[in-house]
């Protein structure tokens, strides 16, 4: 669909060019039928490089609805319609974009050269100087904004040639702005660098098609970068080793590579401090700051003097009896230890009380500054990695909590932080919970954001799994014994003879009892051969059709019992086909309306966050394809722009489990899960259930998972940092 009209308003710019807008329609040229209610002026989004209020453009995309703004068109290009009549371009020229050329001066010039005005600017300024009284900068104005308006389309046009989208070749052009070409030219690879939004494979592509050999230095420089980069990310790393990033390099590269060549290329993009080097460990940059940075805030925290308070104790007890409960000895002291020390780490396995220690510790911090409720939402930040944790941390404490992200006021379009170390916090104290799935450069960014002498409470179990991206922080901390660490140990959520918990601590502890499967009220086995494993899946799934605190985990999306075939199956049990549902097909799986979903990404304009479970409420397959999604009681609206960031939940993968609880949980153990089947993500899945555990697979597959404690061993520095900078200072 084309709309042909004026630009009228500008509502907001990012950095990379994407405008929202007010635009005034003219003309409609449609290829599908119009939303109702719409008017002659319309709301627009997309990425533009200039738009200049009052000027007529050409926008071509389609009209969406937004769950918050409602209908608005979303440009996919775009062109501006210079005027052609004399009354059109006396206005275009006297509209301000032109400094200093009025309307009288403007009508001057067209009354002289006509409806070729603008061509004749273009093509021979002097001959604006047949115009009485205009001066040499009025010249100069109108030639140069002309020169540089065309300039800036035929770069769009440059880079369309070159293979890039329209909306990609309005990012580059938004941060490259007139010397785009000239960067490009120069290395087409810096832009794997300096833009998120396009990817290496796409770069590499593009740059091959186009003249670059494939051992141009160049293109070996930036693939080592992104061979650093993905490697660490897929591993967990911080670093690689020099035969790592040698090997991979020449795998990425598709063509021999020699030593000198490979060497060179390294040496380069230390000189530019794009790699840095600590013996035989090679760094992206960005990492090994993160890391230092961390090490340093953590140091300085160390060394800040305790706080001290002599009524302390009885502030404690006070907290006790306002919550009516007892803290044992390790709970009393990790309390205590919140005030007194300006940096924690309070870690235990499941049913040690971690939840209530988040409450005793908030509630002591209230009582001994005498805070009032809107005091302490003021001063106190409660955080966690995902959406989920936050609930249940707000939930528990009665108190706002957010994810990091959305504490940071992450940026999605330009990736970045708002809150960060130019822009700080004013909180004073940090309680992070779920701390073991935060990854490093998301913690430097956190520490960044916040004051110097911020106080910081990091909670969480050092044996489940560690973040998704690099890093291992939580056990890197606990492991270099120069930290305040308070470990939970006796059980308090849950009676000690729970057979979940005792399941917990034997796969821990690689002691597993026989007798804790054998059946309980909260624990049950089913010692299966795996082509039986779906059926029992299937019959004990269908006891939990109406309870939406039932969840199976799952290690791996595919093979025979695999995520998307229990996903398929149970689909079909708790959301059968029906006349009354609508359906939609993305990615070759079926959705329906009324089907559980998992959100895949973060998404905080929507206030949705990885992890979160929701119901699709609404379906719509016309034209305009949409899935509306209700998590909790926030409604999502879903285009096919972003139909990869969600999916079924019937049964989710463990590590998306990470930072939720369930009351009912099924995990599959299959010898076909391979690789999948190792201690940590075993143990995780495990303490995710609060009331029952129905584990359906092979007695010889959990002893291989439980003797599997090497699948996720991480290479990372800071640990080693910690002991340098803080026990050997």
């Amino acid at each position: 669909m084309i709309l042909k009209g004026t630009f009228k308003r500008e509502i907001f710019r990012s950095d990379t060019g994407y405008v929202i807008g007010l635009f005034k329609i003219k003309e409609i040229e449609k290829d599908s039928d119009l939303p109702q209610n719409i008017t002659n002026t319309v709301t627009f989004t997309g990425y533009f490089h200039e738009l200049t209020i009052d000027e007529n453009y050409s926008l071509e995309g389609k009209f969406v609805e937004h769950t918050k703004y409602g209908i608005q068109f979303q440009v996919e290009s775009y062109e501006r319609i210079l005027p052609e009549e004399k009354e059109g371009i006396i206005e275009f020229l006297s509209g301000g974009l032109f400094k200093g050329i009025g309307e009288k001066t403007a009508k001057k010039i067209v009354d002289k050269l006509g409806k070729d005005t603008l061509n004749i600017i273009l093509e021979n300024p002097s001959n604006l100087y047949l115009i009485p009284s205009i001066t040499k900068k009025q010249v100069d104005t109108l030639h140069n904004t002309l020169v540089t308006y065309q300039e800036s389309y035929e770069t769009i046009v440059y880079l369309n040639d070159l293979g890039f989208s329209t909306r990609e070749s309005l990012i580059i052009y938004n941060k490259y702005k007139d010397k785009t070409k000239t960067v490009l030219e120069n290395n087409i690879y810096i832009m794997y660098q300096d833009i998120s939004d396009i990817t290496f494979k796409k770069l590499d592509e593009i740059a091959l098609k186009n003249n670059y050999s494939l051992s141009d230095i160049r293109r070996v420089e930036a693939t080592i970068l992104y061979v650093i980069n993905e490697v660490c990310y897929m591993y967990g790393h911080s670093y690689l080793l020099i035969n790592e990033i040698y090997n991979y390099t020449s795998r990425c590269l598709r063509v021999e590579l020699s030593k000198e060549e490979f060497d060179q290329a390294l040496d380069n993009l230390m000189l530019d401090v794009k790699i840095i080097r600590r013996e035989e460990r090679f760094y992206l940059t960005n990492m090994y700051e993160a890391e230092d940075n961390i090490t340093k805030r953590l140091g300085y925290l160390m060394r800040t003097k305790d706080n001290t308070n002599k009524k302390l104790e009885l502030f404690v007890n006070q907290v006790e009896k306002d919550f009516d409960c007892f803290y044992n000895e390790k709970q009393r002291e990790a309390i205590i230890k919140s005030f007194t020390k300006n940096l924690l780490i309070v870690t235990g396995g499941p049913g040690t009380g971690k939840t209530t220690i988040i409450n005793g510790i908030v509630a002591l911090y209230k009582e001994i500054n005498k805070f009032s409720y809107a005091d302490l939402c003021k001063k106190v930040a409660l955080l966690a990695p995902t959406g989920r944790a936050s609930k249940r941390i707000s939930e528990s404490t009665n108190l706002p909590a957010s994810t990091i992200h959305r504490f940071l006021k992450w940026n999605k379009e330009k990736d970045t932080f708002q809150v960060n170390e130019y822009h700080k916090s004013d909180v004073e104290f940090v309680i992070v919970d779920e701390f073991s799935m935060v990854d490093t450069m998301l913690f430097d960014s956190l520490l960044r954001g916040l004051k110097y002498d911020t106080k910081i409470i990091l909670v969480g179990d050092y044996n489940q799994l560690p973040s998704v991206s690099s890093g291992q922080l939580l056990k890197d901390m606990i492991d270099s014994n120069c930290l305040n660490v308070v470990e939970l140990t006796e059980l308090y959520r849950q009676k000690e003879n729970s057979n979940i918990i005792n399941l917990a601590y034997e796969v821990n502890s690689d002691n597993l009892d026989y007798d804790t499967l054998a059946g309980s009220d909260d624990l049950e086995f089913f010692d299966l051969d795996s082509s039986k494993v779906m059926s029992k899946i299937m019959e004990i799934s269908k006891e939990y059709i109406n309870n939406d605190n039932y969840q199976i985990l799952c290690p791996m999306y595919k093979t025979l019992n695999g995520i998307d075939r229990i996903n398929s199956n149970l689909q079909s049990i708790y959301n059968p086909k029906d006349k009354s549902k609508k359906e939609i097909v993305i990615n070759n799986t079926l959705y329906r309306e009324g089907d559980k979903v998992i959100q895949l990404t973060n998404m905080p304009d929507d206030n949705v966050f990885n992890g979160d479970i929701g119901y699709i409420e609404e379906i719509n397959n016309g034209a305009k394809k949409e899935v509306t999604i209700m998590f909790d009681d926030n409604l999502v609206r879903y285009t096919s722009s972003n139909f990869n960031k969600f999916a079924l939940a019937y049964a989710i993968s463990i590590h998306k489990s990470q930072g939720s609880e369930f009351d009912y949980v099924l995990i599959p153990v299959l010898k076909e899960y391979g690789k999948m089947l190792y201690r940590k993500l075993i143990y995780t899945g495990i303490t995710r259930a609060k009331k029952k555990l129905y584990l359906v697979g092979d007695t010889k597959a959990l002893e291989i998972a439980i003797k599997n404690n090497n699948n996720d061993i991480r290479r990372t520095t800071l640990k080693d940092m910690l002991i340098e900078n803080i026990l050997n200072v």
